[in-house]
Formats: structure tokens, C-alpha cells, sequence
């Protein structure tokens, strides 16, 4: 981990931009202390700032003596701080204005304007978090369902971090195995190459089970996107209207109603989902709706599943049939709509042309099947992951998987040439580079290249 001593001072403001009841200007580092004291004036003048207690007062302008808002600071001193630096944070009145005013009397002081994410960074490079609990202050910031937050909090409460750190125990005591016999090959050591291939055995199954659940995790962090095909007037835009519990797509008898992509956000049961309404499949009668179905049709292909919405009172025709080749190998659910009438379609025959998709009849005028239908995109989406426990360790983040991947392979080599009876120093060269990886989730072998980028994405004052 690195360790880095006094560095200059930074400071931003914390707060989104605009008009708000609050907003707060940060400060982190050695000057934090005199910034305190040069600009703030209590209202006790016999006040004398304590760490971590709240103090009422004005913000000055030590030139002019001019007093340029009421505020509210905390002084923090390290290292039981963010950053383990000194922190100071000004709570002003959230105008942009007075704001700024602050901040500029901050820089004059001989502070400097943090860059993105530089408060969080300076947490890691002072040990107070790791890579990974770096990148789920992001998360929790973006996330979009409780269950995505949730996730998040668990990451940045140190449970990934804590099970990387046990596999890299667990790697580390079978390398120190493996030295072991190759630096007394001629000693009788109490050491059973068996007992390490079953070692390595169990750390392969725990690298694979959290690789295998990456595409749950993903899929909460990041969220889907769900289109919503078929022929014209079999009630996609009535689908998306009751999915959304409001009126958004206009719905009428006059085929074709439909032609630009309506694009809204809804939940289910903890996915964030992007749900796109668009012109019906079929031969378009004029240049506009031409235009429909061809943007219609390059959505389905860049969706992560199809919701196929087929009527059922009617019988399969060619257009319904063209519509489930078109869509054929993507995840798919079958709604099979107009429940409230006689039907002439079946799940069956759908599943007949669609097989080991999930079909499900309902009623988009009546509210009928909807929770059923939303269950079954569920489903299809989470996979496997259906079933995990709540408080299982997920992988949502692509670097932790492709490091992941790393350390897996290596393992497997390991595995592998214990099997063989390749020279041992090539095994302990095989779990040497798998801790190098499994090093990266956490930062302690991540390179200045990948900090760059991962901090990048933070927003300044965080």
C-alpha cells in the first residue's frame, strides 16, 4: 500500500452546482488548520476549534474584515478523517455565488483546486480504503435501485476487499509451501504435494464462484436495456404505459401511432431498466415510418433482452413470424397479450417457435399477468444469480473480473503442473503472478496508469 507523508493542500466544493439550502466547500491537508483560523469568526469569541465538533459562525474576507456568509465548519484533524488528513468543511448557504466567494478566499490562502477524485484518492494512497472500496464510492453515488446500493455499501464496506485478502492469504500460505521444498529439495520436509494441489483446488472454486457472479452484479450496477417489439397494434405502447403506471405512449386503433423510440427508467425488483417503446415490425406505408422501423430494429439488435408482445385473440401470422426470426438468440419474454379477449395463440405454440423462452399471457388493458410478466424479466436478466444469498460477495466491476480471470488461469497452470510434475519453481512462478492479480483488485500492484483512469471518473470535491 502506499503510504504518502505532507503534501500541498486541496480544496473544492462538495456540493452539486446551483441553488440548494447547503453547500459545502472541503478542504483536506496541512493548511486545513489555518484556513480555519485565518478565515472563520465564531460567534463566542472565546471559542477555540476542537476536533470534530460543529462550530456556528462567519466566513471573513481577512483583507477587507468584510463577512461573507453565515456557515457552519468542522475541523477534523487526521488521521480519523477521509483522507487521514486534516479536513475542514465549510457549510455555507448552497448559492453558487457565495459558494465560489468562499472557495476563491480558500485558494488564496494558499490552497489549490483538487482534481477529480482527489479526496478519495488521497483515502487510498493513506491506507484508509483500498482500490475497490475507492471504486464503490462511485457506485454508491450512481447507484439507481436500493439493490444496486446495497451492493455498493457492501463493497465499500470492505467485504470484497475482505475476501480478496483471504484468498491472497490462502495463495500466499501455498507459495510459502512451495518455497519451502525448493529451497531444501534434499531435506525431508513435512510437506504433502497432495495436500497443495487440494489447496489449490479450493482456491480455484473461490476465484470461479465470484467470477460467476459477475454478470448479476453488472447487471445491478449498470441496469438493462429492455426493448419492446411487434407488429403494430398489439399494445406495446398500452404495455409500456401500465409497466410505467402512467400515460406516456399515446395508444390508439390506428396501426403505425408509434414511430419515434420512447426511452423510460423503471425498477424491477432491484434492476435498473431502460425500457424502449418503438414503431411496430412490419412494412411501413410511408417515409416516416420507415425511418421508425429501421431505428426500431437497430435498438433490438443493441438491447440486452426483447420483450416480444404478440396478440394473442389473433393467430401467428408471417409478420409475427418474421418479428420472432428477427429476434431469434437474444434473451427473450414472450408476452402474449389481449388475455381479456378469446384466445387464439397459445404459450405453447409460441414456445414451439421460441424454445426455452419464458412466455407469459396477460392483460395490458386490464392489468392483467403484468407482475408475472415482470417476474420473468427478472429472471432472464439475474440468470443464475437468482438464487444467491444476500449477503454473498458480487463482482460488478470489469476490472475486478478481468483481474480475476488473471489469478484463475494462473491457478489453473499451478493446478495443473502440480498434476504433471513440471519443476516446482514454475508452480511458485504461476502463484507469484496470481497474487500480482488478485494485488490489482485492491490497488497494491494496480499501476499509476489505472489509478489515473479510476479516479477520473469521480467528480471533483469527492
Amino acid at each position: 500500500m502506499f503510504v504518502h507523508g505532507e503534501r500541498d493542500t486541496i480544496a473544492a466544493i462538495a456540493t452539486p452546482h446551483g441553488e440548494s439550502g447547503i453547500g459545502i466547500v472541503r478542504i483536506s491537508g496541512p493548511l486545513a488548520a489555518k484556513v480555519a483560523t485565518r478565515l472563520f469568526r465564531p460567534k463566542n469569541k472565546h471559542t477555540r476549534l476542537k476536533s470534530h465538533h460543529l462550530y456556528y459562525g462567519e466566513i471573513l474576507d481577512p483583507e477587507s474584515g468584510k463577512a461573507l456568509d453565515e456557515v457552519l465548519i468542522t475541523l477534523m484533524r487526521k488521521p480519523k478523517t477521509y483522507t487521514r488528513e486534516d479536513v475542514l468543511e465549510i457549510n455555507c448557504h448552497g448559492g453558487y455565488l457565495v459558494l465560489q466567494e468562499v472557495l476563491e478566499l480558500v485558494l488564496a490562502q494558499g490552497v489549490r483546486v483538487a482534481q477529480p477524485g482527489e479526496f478519495t484518492k488521497r483515502a487510498f494512497l493513506n491506507g484508509r480504503i483500498d482500490l475497490s472500496q475507492a471504486e464503490a464510492v462511485i457506485d454508491v453515488i450512481r447507484a439507481k435501485t436500493a439493490k444496486s446500493l446495497k451492493i455498493s455499501q457492501q463493497q465499500l464496506r470492505g467485504n470484497l476487499s475482505g475476501e480478496i485478502e483471504g484468498l491472497r492469504e490462502g495463495v500466499t500460505r501455498s507459495l510459502a509451501l512451495i518455497e519451502a521444498l525448493i529451497d531444501f529439495p534434499d531435506e525431508e520436509l513435512d510437506v504433502d504435494e497432495g495436500r497443495v494441489s487440494g489447496e489449490l483446488e479450493e482456491h480455484l472454486g473461490r476465484v470461479r464462484s465470484l467470477i460467476e457472479s459477475y454478470e448479476e452484479g453488472k447487471i445491478y450496477k449498470d441496469g438493462a436495456s429492455v426493448s419492446i417489439v411487434g407488429k403494430t397494434n398489439v399494445g406495446k405502447s398500452s404495455l409500456l404505459n401500465v409497466l410505467l403506471n402512467e400515460e406516456r405512449a399515446i395508444v390508439t386503433p390506428i396501426p403505425g401511432t408509434t414511430r419515434d423510440i420512447i426511452e423510460e427508467g423503471i425498477s424491477i425488483h432491484g434492476i435498473p431498466i431502460r425500457l424502449l417503446d418503438m414503431a411496430g415490425i412490419r412494412k411501413a406505408a410511408s417515409t416516416i415510418e420507415r425511418e421508425g422501423v429501421r431505428l426500431a430494429k437497430g435498438k433490438v439488435a443493441e438491447a440486452d433482452m426483447v420483450v416480444l408482445v404478440i396478440d394473442g385473440s389473433r393467430r401467428l401470422d408471417k409478420q409475427d413470424r418474421e418479428i420472432i426470426d428477427e429476434i431469434r438468440g437474444k434473451k427473450t419474454v414472450v408476452a402474449l397479450n389481449k388475455r381479456d379477449l378469446p384466445m387464439k395463440t397459445s404459450t405453447g405454440k409460441v414456445r414451439e417457435l421460441l424454445p426455452d423462452t419464458k412466455a407469459v399471457e396477460i392483460s395490458a388493458l386490464k392489468n392483467w399477468g403484468i407482475d408475472e410478466l415482470k417476474d420473468s424479466v427478472y429472471c432472464v436478466l439475474a440468470g443464475e444469480g437468482i438464487g444467491r444469498e444476500a449477503e454473498e460477495v458480487i463482482v460488478g466491476n470489469a476490472r475486478h473480473k478481468k483481474a480475476l480471470e488473471g489469478s484463475l488461469e494462473c491457478l489453473l497452470r499451478a493446478r495443473n503442473g502440480m498434476e504433471t510434475k513440471i519443476p516446482i519453481e514454475l508452480v511458485a512462478l504461476e502463484l507469484r503472478s496470481c497474487l500480482d492479480h488478485l494485488g490489482e483488485i485492491g490497488g497494491e500492484t494496480a499501476s499509476e496508469e489505472v489509478l489515473a483512469v479510476i479516479f477520473s471518473q469521480f467528480c471533483i470535491g469527492k
